[in-house]
């Protein structure tokens, strides 16, 4: 018999059996079970997890690409972006197992204690992925379920808000982030996070000197040794922006001495060295010490930073030739951070906009800049805004120069005026050295895509000087109207620019008959000496000649100074110009308009100087709609109801007239005018009720209302034109109307006529001709953006292609879309046919009403070219809130030629005309 030995049980492989045994009956929540679920969650899962997060967090940091341009963000993640589209989040290895591993947690390891840590890890995993409505909802359930916990409360809610700025819900963060200061009070410890999330807050909100206070604290309770270095970097950015220099140099030193990365030690080293020649004073010290850098081999991928910082320098310090050159040579630099390429080229922009007044160099650098420049730049929309509108301000400074020039040659004595206008008439066009760089920019392989065969401006704001401005009005002059022959109705002639070969250009004003020296089509003697006589006789040699030329200026200058404010929201530029404007004009027709804009410029600014602009508007014009709304600032909302009721009230009559109740005509129009007597449509009312008295009445009682609204309305341009034009028809044929039983016994509801008329021939269209009485004096809305006045149309070549074309037509319309099919407009075609009779009775204006689905077209027709729709529109788009008798937002009129006319099936077509005018034409 065989004899066994038993060799006794190993405890290791004993303890595993059981672990596995317990691992496939189903859990139950046991003293036993509790505490394995506790071990193998926590470390099997857990700390693996954050081991994880830990090692995307720092592959996140070597790749992340901070902008030290501006103020760094607190924590390493995408800024918030406007209108974000909810997408699921990118594939990651790691994230993806951080989100299994929570999963796992709450799935199999429901007893344990590490829930919450599960929904935080799913939470943070999902954030990092980017889909921050997810992540946002594990954080709220995390904060509700597990309130009790205090640090998982305040830990929750603090990444519920910093996943509610990512989705730009930026009101909603701010109340979650009071609700976790508060409970925050209670918590001695792990603040700094929390902290430096409401830091964020608030440099988003620019409560800066809050942000400082924050990060200080989040800086003293920290942990972590590259957030300190990081949080420090941006406090001292906070603390400069603030003008606290000496702390601000305090904290770069700080950052500049520790283990910071290197990029940051670099620019942390570049701040520091400018605010010490800020606080000492020592101006060629700085330019030595950041130029000394350059010998530093660890610098090199830095010299295009460094020579911009020295632009930056010789910028504050007024030397702006010096700066271009040093921006230009970290254009030249730039080969790797286009970031750093686009400052430069922006700030080269600046330059020639603002001091060289080349604006042709500086469109160019402008568009380089848009094309490079990330859009989360700040003021990057302003950026494009100036870029793509810098011809509207080009065109104002250069009516600026140009009435100074003349001014001043009429100053001259009248012996020497003609060889000055000759001098001026064949500018020779050379290369000033302005401090520009112009030979440079010519050279320049770094300079932006341009056509560089166009000549470059001087920079002398002397009109006929600036080269730039000269050869800009020839090109615009001739790509819109081609070679012309100095003649009468020049603008009539429909040419080509091949059958025009051999004519010479020269135009019909001052600004646009000038010829480069160097154009190819030099002008001849004959067409030379007209050109220099039209001068002589456009000088402002009289009073009332300078006084129209000081209000091109005036109106130049006001005009820039609201673009600046209202367009681009650059307030500061804006002030400058209003105080040009008032420092060469202290007394002119827009004082009221700037004196407002100043005072709410400096509010929150400089109160000192809001108060006094505020006590001008309300002491000088105390019966302005400005001084009314600075002293109920809802006066504007009143005002706009009051219009409304007006409208309602005026539909209402008009409806009577219509049916020809004219008693009732007559009473509804006494009582909306005594109700209403400041209001613009008085004198409609008033029209009505006298065709109504006309109607029922002898010639004697029509012609006491028509003398009447002439009387109290002089200055009205709809109807009182028209009435004038009703009164001397009315005086040649007063012995036909004497012996009427009633003096208009015709009746036509939508165009009413003191006789029959036959029906007019068909007849090739009137050029129009600029009506000075039509047009409308210039006014600021006190709510709205002031509306520019409307620009010369320059086709964009670069433009995507698009159904519509700019083409040239022999047919133009003027259109008023209505974003409303079921509006009666039947007054306010009533009101237009008013406007064209009134100030174009010779022009047979006809206007037309066509109903699309969800919009109404009323177009006036025709005009036969496009410049003649262009003053048409001059004419009518200041009276359009009065002709219309529709709210204000959902009508706009523009222009356009038969052919794109007929492919306006739908509102999407109309959107994408408007936005095809608006590229290629505006």
């Amino acid at each position: 018999m065989k004899k066994r030995t038993y060799k006794p049980l190993n405890p290791f492989l004993f303890c595993l059996c059981l672990l596995f045994a317990f691992g496939c009956i189903t859990p139950k929540d046991t003293t036993v079970s509790r505490k394995m679920q506790n071990l193998t969650a926590r470390y099997n899962y857990i700390y693996n997890s954050n081991v994880l997060l830990t090692e995307y967090n720092e592959a996140l940091a070597q790749s992340y690409s901070d902008n030290y341009e501006k103020i760094l963000p607190v924590y390493l993640d995408p800024e918030p972006q406007v209108n974000l589209v909810l997408t699921p989040g990118v594939a990651n290895k790691q994230l993806d197992e951080v989100i299994f591993k929570g999963q796992t947690i709450i799935n199999d390891k429901s007893f344990s204690n590490y829930i919450d840590d599960a929904y935080m890890l799913l939470g943070k995993a999902n954030y990092l992925k980017g889909n921050y409505f997810i992540a946002s909802e594990y954080f709220d359930y995390t904060a509700k379920t597990y309130g009790s916990d205090l640090k998982t409360f305040i830990m929750a809610l603090n990444w519920k808000a910093r996943s509610q700025m990512e989705l730009n819900n930026m009101a909603y963060a701010d109340k979650i982030l009071d609700t976790m200061l508060r409970a925050a009070d209670e918590l001695k410890k792990d603040l700094a996070e929390p902290l430096a999330t409401t830091a964020q807050m608030r440099i988003y909100q620019k409560r800066n000197k809050e942000a400082i206070l924050l990060l200080e604290s989040a800086i003293s309770s920290s942990s972590k040794n590259q957030d300190r270095i990081r949080w420090k970097f941006i406090l001292a950015q906070l603390q400069e922006k603030e003008n606290n220099l000496q702390d601000a140099y305090a904290n770069f030193t700080k950052v500049e001495k520790s283990n910071a990365p290197f990029e940051m030690y670099f620019h942390a080293n570049l701040n520091r060295i400018k605010l010490r020649a800020l606080l000492s004073g020592e101006k060629l010290n700085k330019e030595q010490q950041l130029l000394a850098l350059l010998k530093d081999d660890k610098n090199f991928d830095y010299t295009d930073q460094i020579y911009y910082q020295v632009g930056e320098l010789f910028s504050a310090q007024g030397n702006f030739a010096k700066a271009e050159e040093n921006y230009q040579k970290s254009v030249q630099k730039s080969t790797r951070n286009q970031n750093q390429k686009a400052l430069s080229y922006l700030r080269i922009a600046d330059l020639n906009f603002k001091e060289f007044n080349n604006y042709i160099k500086a469109k160019l650098y402008y568009d380089s800049t848009v094309m490079i420049l990330p859009k989360n730049f700040p003021d990057y929309d302003n950026i494009v805004k100036k870029a793509d509108n810098l011809q509207y301000l080009t065109d104002r400074y250069t009516i600026i120069s140009k009435e100074d020039t003349l001014q001043a040659i009429a100053k001259l004595p009248e012996t020497e005026r003609e060889a000055k206008v000759k001098a001026f008439l064949t500018p020779k066009v050379t290369l000033v050295n302005t401090g520009s760089n112009n030979n440079q920019f010519l050279n320049d392989p770094n300079a932006p895509n341009q056509a560089l065969n166009s000549p470059l401006g001087s920079g002398s704001t002397f009109y006929f000087n600036n080269n730039a401005a000269i050869s800009n009005g020839f090109s615009d002059f001739k790509k819109r109207w081609g070679n012309r022959q100095l003649e009468d109705n020049w603008r009539q002639s429909v040419r080509s620019s091949a059958q025009e070969n051999n004519q010479v250009l020269a135009g019909g004003n001052v600004a646009n008959g000038i010829t480069p020296a160097n154009n190819t089509n030099p002008t001849s003697t004959n067409d030379q000496t007209s050109l220099e006589k039209q001068y002589l006789e456009a000088l402002p040699t009289t009073a009332d000649l300078i006084s129209k030329s000081n209000q091109k200026i005036i109106d130049a200058y006001f005009e820039i100074a609201s673009f600046y404010q209202q367009e681009l929201n650059d307030k500061v530029e804006a002030n400058k110009v209003y105080l040009e404007l008032l420092k060469r004009f202290p007394e002119n027709n827009h004082l009221v308009a700037v004196y407002y804009s100043l005072y709410l410029n400096y509010q929150g600014v400089d109160q000192v100087k809001s108060d006094e602009y505020k006590q001008l508007v309300l002491t000088k014009f105390p019966n302005s709609n400005f001084a009314k709304t600075i002293l109920d600032p809802s006066y504007s909302a009143k005002q706009n109801q009051l219009e409304n009721v007006a409208n309602n009230n005026y539909n209402s009559t008009f409806d009577a007239y219509a049916k020809k109740d004219y008693t009732s005509v007559v009473k509804q129009a006494n009582d909306n005018i005594s109700a209403f007597p400041e209001n613009d449509l008085a004198p409609q009312y008033a029209y009505l009720k006298a065709i109504a008295v006309g109607r029922t009445s002898k010639v004697d009682a029509l012609l006491t209302e028509f003398n009447s609204i002439i009387t109290l309305y002089p200055n009205d341009k709809i109807i009182t034109p028209l009435v004038r034009d009703h009164l001397k028809y009315i005086d040649s044929n007063l012995v036909e109307f004497k012996q009427r039983p009633v003096a208009l016994i015709d009746f036509d509801a939508n165009e009413p006529r003191f006789v029959n008329q036959a029906k007019p021939e068909v007849a090739k269209p009137k050029p129009i001709e600029k009506n000075i009485n039509a047009a409308d004096e210039p006014k600021v809305a006190v709510n709205k953006p002031v509306e520019k006045p409307a620009e010369k149309p320059v086709v964009n070549p670069n433009k995507p292609a698009s159904i519509f074309s700019t083409a040239t037509s022999d047919t133009y319309y003027y259109v008023i879309d209505v974003a409303d099919a079921t509006l009666t407009l039947s007054s306010s075609r009533f009101g237009l046919g008013q406007f064209n009779r009134g100030n174009y009775p010779d022009n047979d204006l006809v206007h037309k009403l066509i109903e699309l689905d969800n919009d109404q077209l009323i177009y006036v027709t025709s005009f036969i070219d496009l410049e003649d729709a262009k003053i048409y529109e001059e004419s009518i788009k200041g009276q359009l809130k009065n002709i219309m008798k529709v709210p204000e937002n959902i009508y706009k009129g523009f222009i356009i030629s038969k052919e794109n006319f007929d492919k306006l099936k739908d509102r999407q077509r109309i959107n994408e005309y408007l936005e095809f005018y608006k590229n290629n034409y505006q």
